[in-house]
């Protein structure tokens, strides 16, 4: 229920990503210094390739000569493949794993095919930073999850039109967060609670408890059952900040929807 309803509202960060991929170089026969083409190919990989760390380097030979001699070519033609990528500050794992299988592996019939170095590397993309939005519904669900009987919590970004009790569309993800927790937490029981800000006059244009209400509105026809939740308005009774409020700031913090933890 949760995920699907948070998907359908938004993006969420999904954190960094990679994608493990690998390039191949090839030798001439007995040689371990880079050739022509392996080094144009390099030489364009470093180029075009972004945010990539090198996890493994293994080097190869084909089956002429004996097993010792082709060991220590293998191990060579790693190295010089690692030097190439370090002058160039390509990034390497710190426990990168390298190996020399010398002609230890299973052999393609084409010789040329045999001599070379492998290189695997993951591919980092860097993770899209989370909006503001998706930071208030992860404090949300937090703060509702971990929170005892009589926890007071305010719902941020949630909107109403000037005056009215009728909710503005963009208090939508903050709504259908709530809905998940609730949904998520069967035992759970709130009471909405509604505060405005800037009457001196108790009483006067008071839309607290309708904007309560419009809340337990929205959970009730999204199938909470009416028990678990109660509303109530409390006009300008519990200002954060004194009234007359002195900026924008305190009468917005003043001018509230919270929610009591009635029950876990």
């Amino acid at each position: 229920m949760k995920s699907k309803l948070l998907l359908a509202l938004l993006l969420i960060n999904i954190g960094t990503l990679k994608a493990q991929e690998k390039l191949v170089v090839f030798f001439d026969f007995d040689k371990y210094e880079i050739n022509m083409g392996a080094n144009q190919k390099l030489v364009d990989w470093v180029a075009t390739s972004k945010n990539i760390e090198v996890q493994k380097v293994y080097g190869f030979c084909d089956w002429e000569g004996s097993n010792t001699y082709n060991d220590t070519l293998s191990w060579k033609r790693v190295q010089s493949v690692y030097d190439f990528l370090k002058d160039r500050n390509v990034k390497i794992k710190s426990d990168y794993e390298s190996k020399g299988f010398g002609k230890d592996f299973e052999q393609s019939k084409i010789q040329s095919e045999n001599r070379k170095v492998t290189v695997v590397y993951e591919i980092i993309k860097e993770a899209v930073p989370k909006t503001k939005e998706a930071i208030l519904l992860e404090e949300l669900n937090t703060a509702l999850k971990t929170s005892k009987v009589g926890d007071i919590i305010k719902l941020k970004n949630i909107y109403f039109y000037n005056n009215s009790p009728k909710l503005l569309p963009k208090s939508k993800p903050i709504l259908y967060e709530l809905l998940c927790v609730m949904n998520d937490n069967p035992k759970l029981k709130i009471e909405i609670q509604g505060h405005i800000c800037c009457q001196t006059v108790p009483g006067q244009y008071d839309v607290s408890s309708a904007r309560a209400k419009a809340v337990w509105v929205f959970l009730v026809q999204n199938k909470i059952n009416r028990k678990r939740i109660t509303f109530k308005g409390f006009g300008t009774t519990k200002p954060v900040h004194p009234i007359p409020e002195q900026s924008e700031q305190e009468e917005e913090d003043n001018r509230r929807v919270e929610i009591m933890i009635v029950e876990r």
